[in-house]
């Protein structure tokens, strides 16, 4: 091995390199990898067999059918909790809740699956000790009621409800 090459030898091979991985990067790489094969060589190679991109799975779709439920919750004195149900896009829960007499803090409301950025949209604002009705859930996602207890003493709620849901149940 030579180890005293010339300035213009080295150059030479340095250039000569760049050339060939240019070369080597358009006809082989860009195919196989990004199915891009701007001059036809990486199809005759049969390299950008490599870059075939898998069909995405489908989605499973949540077990969510009919369903009819009563639970109570308790909403301790200054604290609030939260009841939910998984729900797809445009199911429909009719409901119905009571206190002990006592008015509460509710906020029904839904966020969407997946979403990170902590958006939620609500449906029903009010402090009041009994509400009925029914919502038809805008998005797939996490849909219920939100309860605050602004008082000093523990609340007890019978809630009721039915439609097409999973439950999620109580978080505090």
């Amino acid at each position: 091995m030579n180890a005293h090459l010339s300035t213009s030898s080295l150059i030479k091979a340095t250039l000569a390199s760049f050339v060939a991985a240019g070369v080597i990067l358009v006809t082989v790489v860009m195919p196989a990898e990004y199915n891009i094969d701007p001059t036809g060589v990486g199809k005759a190679l049969g390299v950008n067999v490599l870059n075939v991109e898998e069909p995405a799975a489908p989605k499973p779709v949540k077990a969510i059918g009919d369903n009819e439920d009563a639970v109570t919750i308790t909403v301790p004195a200054g604290r609030g909790v939260e009841y939910k149900l998984a729900m797809n896009q445009f199911d429909k829960v009719t409901y119905e809740w009571l206190t002990d007499g006592n008015a509460i803090y509710v906020d029904l409301h839904g966020e969407p699956e997946g979403d990170t950025t902590g958006y939620f949209e609500s449906y029903t604002i009010a402090t009041v000790p009994e509400m009925k009705g029914s919502f038809t859930a805008p998005f797939a996602g996490s849909h219920g009621w939100y309860f605050r207890n602004k008082s000093d003493k523990d609340i007890q709620i019978q809630l009721l409800f039915s439609g097409k849901y999973a439950i999620q149940g109580l978080k505090q």
